[in-house]
């Protein structure tokens, strides 16, 4: 199943890189600060025929287009571009992710970081790579010296959780934050090293899926903000490389509020 999952992002990789910097549709969904382009759509409705051509009985859960058969044995679950803000800017960082899940449980992932060139992947019970090196998250014990990255939800201006105030504690305590605007690419830096733990306040399926199998294949954790295991379904997400997760989880519980 890995090779197929990782046959469809690579394709869907080079339509979106077709598209980057060219002139294209931008539609707004629930705000001026949720896009979505034509580039968007594109990609998915490439990825949902490759499976219903080649797994027409697997279920769909895609980000612009919902669900579809959702309760099969096999879910596809797909952001066809997850950076649309970025690449809409003409900034290069921006990703598919394409996780594959049986009966509830993700079985492999992929993370194609499409203008690096970056091909992230994990299949359960096999490790995490990226273009064929083994991945290994940071050993890095303490919160100080940790580089973290985090994202904000489209409702920003709402404050949910208390994420400004989150960041401004979590800035203090740490050696750095950074802001790439693909959770996915963010959980495949934190399975890589380059980031000792991410968090974010409101994320979907979609954003989660392929990137959680591929840190945790790679050591890392990810658990809710009350320290409890994360699902795909999972709003609040910490993700770590387990060494500073409970230092962390520590500053977020003191500082969030529903």
């Amino acid at each position: 199943m890995l090779e197929s999952v990782l046959e469809i992002a690579r394709e869907a990789g080079e339509i979106v890189k077709e598209g980057f910097g060219k002139n294209f549709k931008v539609e707004f969904k629930t705000n001026e600060s949720n896009l979505v382009t034509e580039i968007d759509k594109k990609s998915e409705e490439h990825i949902k025929n490759y499976i219903n051509k080649k797994f027409p009985s697997h279920g769909i859960l895609a980000e612009e287009s919902g669900g579809t058969n959702t309760s099969a044995e096999y879910v596809w679950v797909i952001d066809p571009l997850d950076g649309t803000t970025n690449f809409a800017h003409h900034f290069p960082i921006f990703s598919v992710s394409i996780g594959l899940q049986k009966n509830g449980e993700t079985i492999c992932g992929v993370v194609n970081h499409v203008m690096l060139n970056e091909l992230n992947y994990a299949e359960l019970g096999s490790g995490s790579f990226r273009n064929g090196e083994q991945l290994k998250v940071s050993d890095n014990s303490k919160l100080g010296r940790s580089l973290l990255v985090t994202g904000f939800p489209y409702d920003i201006n709402d404050n949910p959780s208390n994420a400004l105030g989150l960041f401004t504690e979590i800035v203090k305590v740490s050696q750095g934050i950074r802001r790439l605007g693909s959770a996915a690419i963010d959980f495949c830096y934190v399975a890589g090293g380059s980031f000792e733990g991410f968090w974010e306040v409101h994320l979907h399926p979609w954003d989660i899926c392929a990137g959680k199998l591929i840190v945790e294949e790679a050591g890392g954790i990810i658990t809710d903000f009350d320290g409890n295991p994360a699902s795909i379904h999972s709003k609040q997400i910490l993700c770590t490389n387990k060494l500073i997760h409970h230092q962390l989880l520590e500053v977020i519980k003191k500082n969030k509020f529903d």
